[in-house]
């Protein structure tokens, strides 16, 4: 399935001439950047080297893998405390991972970009994985203050949560977001490839 969906984000991005990073399972990394050519990103690390790490993800092994970044604090999994996320994304920048820190709110949003991560994104927890309400039309005026931390702090700011149309993406990237993070609307959909194209539309 991890190969597959690639496949098709790699097709779409390359006929489109948009960029589409599939986000991928530490498990799925080597096989999925073995079978693409587009940039890879894992969908965590853990803040751990080697040793006595039974089960965490060891930035050192995606980056092996092939992954050029990875998202840190998905509000599906999120770390625990800030002083975790921070050893988090020490360790991803310490071998050389590019990062995308997740914010629940514009509070939590300032402190991530403090990091100065490569990205910061906003994606409210309640409007994820929803297919009638998404953040570009249930929460414009808040992606207007995540603009604002990110022009402040000079770092790209990614939204997400419920993005299923060109119409969210365009609202996204006129409020002043580069990018969008969607996961549900495309692996759920009868046609990822077609739909991936429809959202591709919001950036031309």
């Amino acid at each position: 399935m991890a190969v597959a969906m690639s496949k098709i984000v790699e097709e779409v991005s390359l006929s489109t001439g948009t960029k589409i990073i599939p986000v991928v399972q530490s498990a799925d990394m080597r096989e999925v950047v073995t079978n693409v050519s587009v940039e890879v990103w894992s969908q965590k690390i853990d803040p751990v080297t080697y040793g006595a790490h039974t089960g965490s993800i060891l930035p050192e092994s995606v980056l092996e893998d092939g992954a050029r970044g990875t998202f840190l604090n998905h509000s599906e999994n999120r770390f625990e405390g800030f002083e975790t996320l921070t050893k988090a994304h020490d360790r991803a920048r310490e071998v050389g991972l590019k990062t995308l820190i997740f914010a629940k709110d514009i509070e939590e949003l300032a402190k991530v970009a403090s990091l100065k991560p490569d990205y910061i994104s906003y994606e409210p927890p309640a409007l994820i994985g929803s297919k009638d309400k998404s953040v570009a039309t249930a929460e414009p005026e808040i992606i207007t203050q995540a603009v604002e931390i990110s022009k402040k702090e000079n770092i790209p700011l990614i939204v997400g949560a419920g993005v299923h149309s060109a119409e969210d993406v365009r609202i996204c990237i006129e409020l002043g977001a580069v990018g969008v993070a969607v996961a549900s609307d495309v692996m759920n959909a009868e046609d990822p490839r077609k739909e991936l194209l429809d959202l591709v539309e919001g950036f031309h």
